[in-house]
């Protein structure tokens, strides 16, 4: 039994079970006095606006230079791919594994794993509620490595500061990356995850 069906709705904001009120009117948390509602309003719409524009980010975030080496006066500009491939031909093969586990890997496993996620909830495709949940559940947990990349890249503009000699520069590819990442976990956050229990008897799924 969800707990809509029992009269009760959660607070957003302290997590306390409210006892709904049968006016239907706008409704405030008894203990923090959050707006309380059935559903986020317009969750799967404002989740897909966020996927779709990450998506179109996602392109140029790895065809751009996400960071420009400079030593003695020459530059060298690296995407996202090629700066893997460089570390592979350094020697560096578990630094590159981490880095593109990171920069490649789980932002594009976020974006499908997402979408099809509010797809299965639209259009009722045969999908398990526990297959739905344990989805929800690794893209919230991989968001968290997300931002890796992008902390290597701060760190290494910070460290490496010998004036002409050497300085490494983040290039426009760090900041459509960046976006990625945080449009991906804002698309998270707008989802609302009561959502996969409520077409679950329209779908056929009791797992």
């Amino acid at each position: 039994m969800r707990a809509i069906d029992a009269g009760l709705l959660l607070c957003h904001e302290c997590h306390m079970l409210n006892k709904q009120e049968p006016d239907g009117r706008k409704q405030f948390c008894s203990r923090c006095g959050g707006v309380i509602h059935v559903r986020r309003p317009d969750s799967l719409v404002r989740t897909w606006a966020l996927l779709l524009t990450a998506a179109l980010l996602y392109i140029p975030a790895n065809i751009l230079p996400i960071m420009t080496v400079n030593s003695l006066g020459q530059g060298q500009s690296d995407t996202i791919l090629s700066g893997i491939i460089e570390l592979v031909h350094l020697g560096m093969l578990p630094i590159a594994i981490v880095v593109f586990i990171a920069s490649i890997l789980v932002p594009t496993f976020k974006l499908i794993g997402i979408s099809l996620l509010l797809y299965s909830i639209q259009r009722h495709q045969p999908m398990s509620v526990r297959q739905r949940i344990l989805m929800y559940r690794f893209i919230e947990w991989i968001g968290r490595w997300s931002m890796l990349d992008i902390f290597v890249i701060a760190i290494l503009v910070a460290v490496v500061k010998f004036g002409s000699l050497a300085s490494i520069e983040p290039g426009f590819g760090s900041i459509a990356f960046a976006s990625v990442v945080i449009l991906t976990m804002l698309a998270a956050l707008t989802f609302d995850p009561r959502l996969i229990w409520d077409n679950t008897e329209s779908d056929g799924n009791h797992d």
